[in-house]
């Protein structure tokens, strides 16, 4: 008769340390989750938390079979979940959007944004975690290489099957797409981030063919022509063009619940915009990401999903507004006082048709708030840069994107708080204040550039909205938002991305455009300029039933005189939804032909040899 079984000691501490690794990650969990819920109010709903714990024990237990000893795996996997964790709340409390697989790609140009304690913590939130990981893995066990081939094959199979896997966790975790934050919830953030990294890679399909791209165009073709300024027809454009980008300007006024003491907003500024007839720009973006706009404003054509496309999507040198005009003999500059390389504009600005480029390093920083360079500098430096210029023998395209503004809102002491607001709204405050500086800056801008080209055609809006306090916070008071994006009513949809828009036409002044997505903006400045050569800018113009279409990631709304109409994708859309969304099926195909695809929906395309092109040269023509 054999003796009974009985476990070693060394089994037994095993078993032990086995058991306080998944009690640790336990532990972690919940006061994770109560420490995001108290103070971000982010966390997931009562029917993931299981599914969200059962996913963070099995990474532990992964993680802890890998791992040299308890005490590091403590260490290492408290680094690993807290900096997820935090990001992920931190990203949704403030722009509204849990943290995707493309965020892990940009995560570079938030250490270019941040200075100071900020940027320390940033850095060791992502340092921590991969250096610890590194060093708790038992590299010389034998049972490590196991489990790493393993995990191995586990990420071969994601990549090489990813449609199959995001179809199948949709059918048990479920997806909307066009609520984000909800998929988050219900589903926990490792399920959310697996989910959507099998999506992502899903989505990596061959370009367009030459029948698909004639397919779109068929179908832009028949949505019909809404022009919105007729002008007259010149032989080539020669005016400047002046297109100043304000970051998160937007009125504070509507704001109602935080009882400013004052209009932020200079008074001139108010008059001029009245004469615009109070137009709006439609930004493709809430709080960030502002890359989006620079993109539609510039190229003409709409960002439909959440990420950077100046970091995913433009591969290819492409004829947008820059070199389109570049090519009538245009002198395209940008200026903008943040780091050159911030999301990937270096590039992105060299394969759409800058010609220059002026960064921080080009500007003296000699009136910061915080990391912040001033309006009031750096108008001041553009305008001394400019000089003789704005008359010489080529015209100039003057892009103009602001640095002052941005969350958190500092000031320096040449610019005391003067606007005060009600207890407990003291990020509108400093919002406000920033308003106040910024209006006025402009305004005595505008006074100097409209007198040194009364000519010139100039073009400013906000970016987009100010991110203020968590989930949507600021807004939620005066009943602008709902505290989750699933809540939004359809006018929420259009106030998200409303900024003020005011477009001067040299001596005629300011035009009322109406309401207008930013993707049109440079179709319409075609116009104005008198540029009736072919353009990709003018593809995207043109919208059904004579209606103006502002996509988002995963929904659009469709404007009609003074209402809107959100389709979601889902079953619960209007009929007339059919229509819009195939329009903007087509688009996202004739843009990814365009911009890192084949380009089939260029015809030819014809670099300038010497001097200017006459407008009756079109250097661009699309296929029909």
């Amino acid at each position: 008769m054999k003796p009974p079984f009985v476990p070693s000691a060394l089994a037994h501490r095993r078993l032990l340390a086995w058991g306080a690794a998944l009690l640790f990650v336990l532990i972690w969990y919940l006061l994770a989750q109560t420490a995001i819920s108290h103070f971000l109010q982010v966390k997931p709903s009562d029917s993931a938390y299981a599914r969200d714990l059962i996913a963070h024990l099995l990474i532990g237990a992964l993680l802890f079979g890998l791992s040299r000893s308890l005490k590091w795996f403590m260490m290492a996997s408290t680094a690993l979940f807290s900096a997820l964790t935090l990001g992920n709340a931190m990203k949704l409390s403030t722009l509204g959007a849990p943290v995707m697989p493309d965020d892990f790609a940009a995560a570079r140009n938030m250490f270019l944004l941040l200075d100071g304690w900020p940027l320390v913590g940033a850095v060791l939130m992502v340092a921590a975690p991969l250096l610890l990981l590194a060093w708790t893995i038992a590299w010389r066990r034998r049972e490590t290489w196991v489990g790493l081939g393993l995990l191995a094959l586990g990420v071969t199979l994601l990549t090489v099957f990813p449609g199959d896997l995001s179809r199948a966790m949709d059918r048990h975790f479920g997806h909307s797409v066009w609520n984000q934050p909800e998929n988050y919830q219900s589903r926990g953030l490792p399920i959310h981030l697996l989910q959507e990294t099998a999506r992502g890679l899903a989505r990596r399909v061959a370009p367009p063919t030459v029948s698909e791209v004639s397919q779109a165009l068929e179908v832009l073709d028949g949505a019909g022509s809404d022009r919105l300024v007729k002008v007259q027809t010149a032989n080539r454009p020669s005016r400047n063009l002046h297109m100043i980008v304000l970051e998160s300007f937007w009125d504070p006024m509507a704001l109602t619940a935080s009882r400013l003491s004052a209009d932020p907003l200079d008074p001139e500024f108010r008059r001029l915009w009245a004469e615009a007839g109070h137009s709006h720009l439609l930004s493709p973006v809430f709080g960030g990401y502002t890359a989006n706009v620079e993109f539609e404003i510039l190229c003409g054509f709409p960002v439909t999903e959440d990420n950077v496309f100046f970091e995913t999507g433009l591969k290819r040198e492409t004829p947008c507004l820059p070199r389109h005009l570049g090519e009538a003999g245009y002198h395209a500059i940008a200026s903008h006082p943040n780091a050159a390389s911030f999301w990937n504009r270096v590039n992105a600005y060299r394969r759409i048709g800058f010609e220059t480029y002026w960064s921080d390093r080009d500007f003296a920083l000699d009136d910061m708030n915080q990391v912040f360079l001033s309006d009031e500098s750096l108008y001041r430096q553009v305008m001394d840069r400019l000089g003789s210029r704005l008359d010489g023998p080529r015209p100039l395209f003057n892009f103009l994107l602001t640095y002052f503004g941005h969350l958190p809102y500092p000031l320096n002491e040449r610019r005391p708080p003067v606007i005060e607001a009600a207890k407990g709204h003291e990020v509108v405050a400093a919002y406000a204040n920033t308003m106040h500086y910024k209006s006025r800056e402009l305004m005595a801008f505008l006074r100097e550039l409209r007198q040194a080209d009364p000519e010139g055609l100039i073009v400013l809006f906000g970016d987009h909205l100010p991110a203020l306090t968590p989930n949507f916070g600021g807004y939620t008071e005066s009943g602008l938002l709902a505290k989750r994006r699933g809540d939004f009513t359809d006018p929420m949809f259009r106030t998200l991305v409303e900024t003020p828009l005011i477009l001067i036409d040299g001596q005629r002044g300011p035009l009322s455009v109406g309401d207008l997505p930013a993707y049109r903006l440079p179709a319409l400045l075609l116009d104005l300029l008198g540029d009736q050569r072919p353009s990709l800018m003018k593809v995207a113009s043109q919208a059904t039933d004579q209606s103006r279409i502002r996509p988002l990631p995963g929904a659009h709304f469709v404007l009609a005189d003074a209402n809107s109409r959100v389709c979601r994708g889902t079953d619960g859309d209007p009929p007339a939804c059919a229509d819009s969304t195939r329009w903007v099926r087509a688009v996202e195909t004739l843009r990814t032909d365009l911009f890192s695809g084949e380009q089939h929906t260029l015809l030819d395309l014809h670099a300038p040899d010497t001097g200017f092109l006459e407008a009756s040269v079109p250097s661009v023509q699309l296929r029909r």
